[in-house]
């Protein structure tokens, strides 16, 4: 939240890990919106079923890990190149980090002329 500031809305499935009080109450103190998707409905919250399966198989299932730090480590790797190096057919062809600074250039030559 220091980094993208306050969500309005998290979207989430109906797991039990979703059920813990203290999240709830953290949601709920912050006005933030909570909307569960319906049971045996992972499509209606695909981003984070294919970030999943994406850490499944290339991280979790391609790896014997010897500390927890190697975990962090190997998925830090993997979150830069995903988004900073990774082209993406959903974002032209691009990876998320160019995406997102020429739509910002766009929209700053929108409003500079």
């Amino acid at each position: 939240m220091a980094r993208r500031g306050q969500p309005q809305t998290l979207r989430l499935d109906n797991g039990p890990e979703f059920l813990a009080e203290s999240f709830i109450t953290w949601c709920v103190e912050r006005a933030i919106e909570l909307r569960y998707i319906q049971p045996g409905k992972p499509d209606q919250n695909a981003f984070i079923e294919r970030n999943n399966r994406t850490d499944r198989t290339e991280v979790l299932n391609a790896f014997v890990f010897e500390s927890l730090e190697q975990v962090r480590e190997i998925t830090a790797e993997l979150l830069q190149s995903y988004n900073e190096e990774r082209s993406h057919d959903a974002l032209a062809g691009v990876p998320p980090a160019t995406y997102r600074a020429n739509l910002v250039c766009a929209s700053h030559r929108r409003l500079h002329g």
